[in-house]
């Protein structure tokens, strides 16, 4: 028998390693090596994948450019962070924390879609098709043009989209979708670039929209979005916080439109709702004339936001004052420190400073 060959990956950013290391000289994480099997090398035919298994050099003056516009999901803030609506062909990552409501803005928008006659394939990878049935119900969700299936086969997925030639697809999610060409199990990265790499060529080829849905660890990048940030198109991350109902999708990657915007949400036991006045919401529970408390205009896009900046200021008891912050750079906190102590006369070097931006907003 042929000797199995064998290597260790670092499932944080796929740093490659002919034996097992205790700290990956890639991204210095601790204990991240798991082995994997190598697989077994792909014929030519296999790796020439797609319509372009013949591309021939072609100079960009003689390429005809086909402009179809972009698709409207039919939620504003949605369109907004994408840039004005879904990109045809494009692929478009949504990561975030276990919860915070990815599957749910996804389902929303695919059952909008849906009710506007395009032909939707959601694939769900974590849910049966009841347990999907029962969000959708609690969502409102309801097209006879939304097909659902629960599958977790990378090459079943790749034959039922080519099958079913959808207007957008859905991957819920991309940790869950494993190949039978790959020894390794599900979410490992190589599972996780192999069906990514896939995906993306099946989308340029179809000019199909596919939607990836991405878990982030406390770390942020274990066999997550990390990885798959310079596969895709577009990456939009979700932030929030438990005890708040406001939710905050951000674009982080987009090349087909600004970084800039946000689009805000708010979650409720139907679903997420758009926050067409982001200002008002997030100064609903401000005291007005409260110590600490101060009103700030931030551009965010195209449009200003007005959020509440909470401050306190106490003697330090210890040898190096403290420089607590949530929402804000706290290497930008030291700097204004630092030019209000030499320029201001204002001495801040012996106090602890607490800064929060209220509704879990984040701010630059």
């Amino acid at each position: 028998m042929a000797k199995v060959k064998t290597h260790f990956v670092c499932q944080s950013c796929g740093y490659q390693a002919p034996k097992w290391l205790g700290r990956c000289p890639g991204c210095q994480g601790w204990d991240t090596f798991v082995e994997e099997r190598t697989a077994a090398e792909k014929t030519r035919e296999q790796d020439l994948f797609g319509p372009d298994r013949d591309a021939v050099p072609t100079p960009i003056t003689e390429i005809v450019a086909e402009e179809r516009g972009r698709l409207d999901s039919g939620i504003g803030e949605f369109d907004r962070v994408l840039g004005g609506g879904i990109v045809y062909g494009s692929m478009v990552l949504v990561g975030g924390d276990p919860g915070i409501g990815k599957s749910t803005l996804l389902l929303q928008a695919m059952g909008r879609l849906a009710s506007k006659g395009n032909k939707v394939l959601y694939v769900s990878g974590e849910e049966s098709l009841r347990q999907t049935k029962m969000r959708a119900d609690r969502l409102g969700v309801s097209s006879d043009s939304l097909l659902v299936v629960s599958e977790t086969s990378l090459e079943k997925i790749l034959q039922g989209i080519e099958a079913v030639k959808p207007s957008v697809a859905v991957i819920d999610s991309i940790q869950t979708i494993s190949s039978s060409e790959l020894p390794s199990s599900p979410g490992s990265i190589g599972q996780v670039r192999e069906a990514s790499s896939r995906l993306t060529h099946l989308a340029k080829s179809l000019s199909l929209p596919i939607f990836l849905v991405g878990h982030v660890t406390k770390e942020g990048f274990i066999a997550g979005p990390k990885v798959l940030e310079h596969m895709v198109d577009t990456v939009l991350y979700f932030e929030g916080e438990a005890h708040h109902t406001f939710r905050i999708l951000r674009a982080v990657k987009n090349r087909f439109g600004s970084t800039n915007e946000i689009g805000v949400f708010e979650m409720k036991d139907s679903g997420l709702s758009e926050v067409l006045s982001p200002s008002e919401h997030f100064l609903s529970e401000r005291t007005p004339s409260a110590t600490g408390s101060v009103v700030v205009p931030s551009i965010e896009g195209s449009r200003p936001i007005l959020i509440e900046l909470q401050a306190l200021v106490v003697p330090t008891n210890f040898g190096i004052p403290r420089r607590t912050t949530q929402g804000i750079d706290p290497n930008r906190v030291s700097l204004l420190v630092a030019v209000m102590d030499r320029r201001l006369g204002i001495h801040l070097f012996g106090h602890d400073i607490f800064l929060n931006i209220a509704g879990g907003m984040k701010v630059e």
